[in-house]
């Protein structure tokens, strides 16, 4: 059992920060790849960026510049600053990791519950 948990959603203008964080507990061995993702009604979820468990970045080309990833592996944490916020930005937004878990070497995805992020214009 894997528990991911967003924080960090709400309102904001256009132009305005907002700083996502996404904490991860339970069976957790090891955590590869996390990342954000979001989706917006009509839509299929989309990758807004990634960061390795060395700290490796991609992000997609909408946010790039604008956002930035990170993690923090002692807090099974991932961050995802997002500055100069734009109307299209507004969505739900997903946190993803790839867990290893204890007793085992199997490779799993979850995702957290998602957090709102509304941009006004």
């Amino acid at each position: 059992q894997v528990q991911l948990v967003e924080s960090g959603g709400g309102l904001v203008q256009t132009g305005g920060s907002l700083r996502l964080s996404c904490a991860a507990s339970g069976n957790i061995f090891r955590i590869n790849d996390m990342g954000w993702y979001r989706q917006t009604p009509g839509k299929q979820r989309e990758l807004v960026a990634t960061i390795t468990s060395s700290g490796i970045p991609n992000y997609t080309d909408s946010v790039a510049g604008r956002f930035t990833i990170s993690r923090d592996n002692a807090k099974k944490t991932v961050y995802l600053q997002m500055s100069s916020l734009k109307a299209e930005d507004t969505a739900k937004y997903y946190c993803n990791a790839e867990v290893v878990h204890r007793d085992g070497l199997d490779l799993r995805p979850y995702w957290g519950q998602g957090t709102q992020v509304t941009v006004s214009s």
